[in-house]
């Protein structure tokens, strides 16, 4: 697997790798408990950032109001290993399109599209800390993940491609703590992504409040990426040119927000998630937003390290 991840092909687009929201990866399942979980996700973004420089991509045909526009499902197993270790992986397929770069002919509008396989996730975590154990005092829950992607299939040149499509490297860690009044706390998430095919590594962070209320909560946050290498985007907003590197040196700013509810019996836990882009670099002013349902399929016998 080593072998694969450093020797797949290149690209570099925009950043989105399917990660669960709200630091959510700090639970793991029970030992032997198998969770599938489905995600939808839809984005559109009408200005971009060219370098420093904010421009407005927006088309208007028939009256319709077209951006930069990605849609995407991806589906993902977690697995309980043991109590404190867990596995994940998230397979889907996306699709990004626009109009406002198409310049041929001077006819303009014209719609363009890329299509494929996601970039493909998979790790394992290992909880460091529980708050709800008995000796856990002040310590919050803190998990440990190390994970790699595999590159997608989508077109790597296209600009504004729904990924880096780059094998990657990602150690992470993850914290949920409650305080103050009843279920109110906060969460922290931050990774280290090593861009093995486009270089041009990143580093995502965020960190916001939740409230839970019987089987409910809501969520709201803040979102870091910033990006240690690259290039700059240059765009001509009078020829709608657009050059737009193999591995933009991507960062922006942006605020989450959302809700789930679990059912009480069978735990199945339906979800609500929106981001919105407020500021950035090589980058575009998303928003997103989706759903998503994550389900317990059943517990199969933990295994026994004990034999090993």
């Amino acid at each position: 697997m080593l072998a694969l991840l450093l020797a797949a092909g290149s690209a570099g687009a925009t950043e989105n790798v399917p990660h669960a929201p709200f630091a959510q990866w700090a639970d793991v399942p029970e030992a032997g408990l198998l969770v599938a979980g489905a995600f939808y996700e839809e984005s559109e973004a009408y200005h971009i950032w060219a370098g420093n420089t904010y421009h407005n991509v927006t088309w208007i045909k028939g009256g319709e109001r077209y951006g930069i526009d990605i849609n995407q499902g991806y589906f993902t197993l977690q697995y309980g290993i043991t109590r404190k270790w867990a596995a994940d992986i998230a397979i889907g397929y996306t699709t990004s399109a626009w109009r406002y770069f198409a310049n041929e002919g001077n006819t303009g509008g014209i719609a363009k599209s890329t299509t494929g396989l996601m970039d493909v996730p998979f790790g394992v975590r290992y909880q460091v800390w529980n708050e709800t154990d008995p000796d856990a005092g002040w310590r919050p829950t803190l998990t440990l993940r190390v994970g790699a992607v595999l590159a997608g299939d989508y077109d790597k040149d296209f600009p504004y491609a729904p990924g880096d499509r780059s094998t990657c490297i990602e150690p992470e860690l993850l914290a949920r703590k409650h305080f103050g009044w009843e279920g109110f706390g906060a969460y922290a998430d931050g990774l280290f992504r090593w861009n093995r095919t486009t270089h041009n590594d990143h580093w995502i962070v965020s960190a916001g409040f939740f409230q839970k209320i019987r089987t409910w909560e809501i969520n709201a946050g803040y979102r870091h990426l910033g990006s240690v290498d690259g290039g700059d985007v240059s765009f001509d907003p009078v020829t709608r040119l657009i050059d737009y590197p193999r591995a933009p040196k991507e960062s922006n700013e942006a605020l989450e927000a959302g809700f789930s509810y679990a059912t009480p019996k069978r735990h199945i836990q339906f979800g609500f998630y929106s981001r919105t882009v407020v500021d950035g670099s090589n980058s575009d002013g998303k928003f997103w937003i989706g759903g998503y349902l994550n389900f317990p399929l059943g517990h199969t016998k933990p295994i026994d390290f004990s034999k090993f």
